[in-house]
């Protein structure tokens, strides 16, 4: 399978050079990231409020290796918010965070990570929205959880994200399923172990569905992170059984990605929240889209063979 090769080059300095000098790579990479810096992607948002949409937004990059680099995601996060405010989309656009981002696998991280994302949800609180804290690989997990329910207690409208492909989700699926919380699901991105994840991709689609219906039967404002069409009319199904009107749930995709289907959900009444990701260090996050997808991977590498 494609998906853990290209995951492992995501890690690899050589590979990371060797793409982002591909001349088919900034093609590719614009239609996944929607700018450089803020005000490349505040028109972005503009628009796709203008179309009914919402949006939770990513200031992508991952590799911090000092606690200046983790102040400073910390402080594109203010300034995001900051922007927002003054144009008036606060209660439109969230923001995704990755702890990562804030110094969590430093020295002292846990602690640190904590103490640099409080004050972006401080801030997202005080402009009408909120922030939800993304999962990344399974052993960062008990750490992000102990940060979600520690903001939870001044902050209780800060999400966070389960991954469908580890075994332990269904009992956070069934723990954070209580009134208040926002929980995103998605299948998961990172290469994980077959001793925590499941492998296979029926496996993995099993799973994405119980756990939706933990989530549509719970108490909880569950986000459907998914392109899959069957996946979106089973969800679709779930909350008509389980009585949820339709803003009492919404679906999440990616920018870039089946942009017909978000405005047709809007345009049906569905809360259609686009997560939009922006920055200069896009190279992590643009691997994981390809190896989520085969087309991404097959539009890629004909990019890279009709250029140059």
């Amino acid at each position: 399978m494609l998906g853990p090769v290209i995951l492992a080059a995501s890690r690899s300095d050589r590979m990371r050079r060797f793409i982002s000098a591909a001349p088919g790579t900034k093609q590719v990479v614009d239609r996944f990231i929607a700018g450089e810096n803020v005000d490349h992607v505040l028109p972005v948002v503009q628009t796709s409020v203008d179309k009914g949409l919402e949006l939770t937004l990513d200031v992508v990059g991952e590799d911090i290796t000092t606690p200046a680099e983790a102040a400073a995601a910390r402080d594109a996060y203010l300034e995001l918010v900051g922007r927002l405010k003054d144009l008036g989309l606060g209660t439109k656009a969230e923001m995704s965070v990755k702890l990562s981002m804030f110094g969590q696998a430093l020295e002292g991280g846990h602690e640190l990570a904590l103490a640099n994302v409080r004050p972006v949800v401080e801030a997202a609180a005080a402009i009408g929205t909120t922030v939800t804290l993304d999962a990344e690989d399974h052993t960062t997990l008990d750490s992000m959880f102990a940060i979600h329910e520690e903001l939870r207690k001044d902050f209780p409208q800060t999400g966070c994200v389960i991954q469908a492909y580890l075994f332990r989700t269904d009992d956070d699926a069934r723990r954070l399923a209580a009134a208040g919380s926002r929980v995103r699901i998605v299948k998961g991105a990172y290469k994980e172990p077959a001793s925590v994840a499941y492998q296979d991709k029926a496996e993995i689609d099993k799973a994405y569905v119980r756990i939706m219906k933990i989530l549509m039967e719970g108490d909880g404002y569950p986000m459907i992170g998914s392109h899959d069409p069957r996946l979106v009319a089973i969800a679709q199904e779930l909350g008509r059984q389980a009585g949820r009107k339709l803003d009492e749930y919404e679906f999440q995709m990616l920018y870039g990605i089946r942009s017909d289907e978000h405005v047709r959900l809007a345009a049906e009444g569905h809360r259609m929240r686009v997560y939009t990701a922006y920055g200069t260090d896009w190279y992590g996050y643009f691997m994981r889209r390809l190896a989520e997808k085969p087309a991404n991977l097959l539009f890629f590498a004909r990019s890279i063979l009709t250029k140059g």
